[in-house]
């Protein structure tokens, strides 16, 4: 359990983690599915890569909001996982999916 520290701590580690993940991994992974022309692995590689980019966006928020508890419901798609706040929108921005895919995380 090395990796458990201060929720602070945490949400700057996950930041990092997920900007390295949409800024540097994914984009050769999409780039390496278009060149092998394997459009499953491009279309699941480009969801991923947008999500990763909200979720260092919401990691970075609640690393500005530390001490401000907010009890906002989140919900995530259960195609691709983009994460929101609030409510489910009518349909994914990522991947199109409608609304009812979304689940309620508690």
């Amino acid at each position: 359990m090395d990796g458990i520290k201060s929720t602070e701590e945490n949400l700057k580690a996950a930041v990092d983690g997920e900007t390295f993940e949409f800024k540097e991994m994914y984009p050769g992974m999409i780039e390496e599915a278009k060149e092998e022309n394997q459009s499953e692995a491009r279309i699941s590689f480009s969801y991923a890569n947008k999500v990763e980019a909200i979720h260092a966006g919401l990691y970075q928020r609640y690393l500005d909001d530390l001490g401000n508890n907010e009890d906002t419901p989140i919900f995530v798609c259960q195609v691709c996982g983009n994460t929101v706040e609030g409510a489910a929108p009518d349909k994914c921005p990522v991947c199109g999916n409608p609304k009812e895919i979304f689940n309620e995380i508690k």
